[in-house]
């Protein structure tokens, strides 16, 4: 398999997210229920199709990236947001999702934080700063 760059790596694991998460859709607009399906979605999307030309493969990647700018995406239509969804760190603990709040206790290293509620978590990354 050839060596994929950053890019590719990033909207590949985006797609395995969605579908992990039961986000992922085909073209159709059925839910994907398929691990290998997803896993041609996404190497389609990143543009590292071997069933593709090189000039068709940088299409969809060049496709993709501006779909995922425009947060045209399954993710970012969910509220999982991303690198421009508008969630940066100015957002109070309340108003984000538990996955969030798991994410950055994730990032602090809390204990304990697997079986937290979501009034928990947030109160513990609240306090884990101070």
């Amino acid at each position: 398999m050839a060596e994929q760059s950053k890019e590719q790596q990033e909207t590949v694991g985006r797609v395995m997210h969605e579908f992990k998460h039961g986000e992922l859709k085909t073209s159709a607009g059925k839910k994907v229920t398929n691990p290998k399906q997803a896993i041609a979605i996404g190497l389609r999307e990143a543009g590292a199709s071997k069933d593709e030309s090189d000039e068709k493969n940088e299409e969809n990647l060049k496709q993709t990236k501006e779909r995922e700018r425009r947060g045209e995406t399954a993710k970012a239509e969910a509220g999982g947001g991303g690198k421009g969804s508008g969630k940066a760190g100015s957002t109070s603990n309340a108003d984000k999702s538990k996955g969030e709040l798991y994410e950055e206790a994730k990032a602090k290293d809390v204990p304990g934080r697997s079986t937290m509620s979501k009034q928990e978590l947030a109160k513990a990354v609240g306090n884990s700063g101070k």
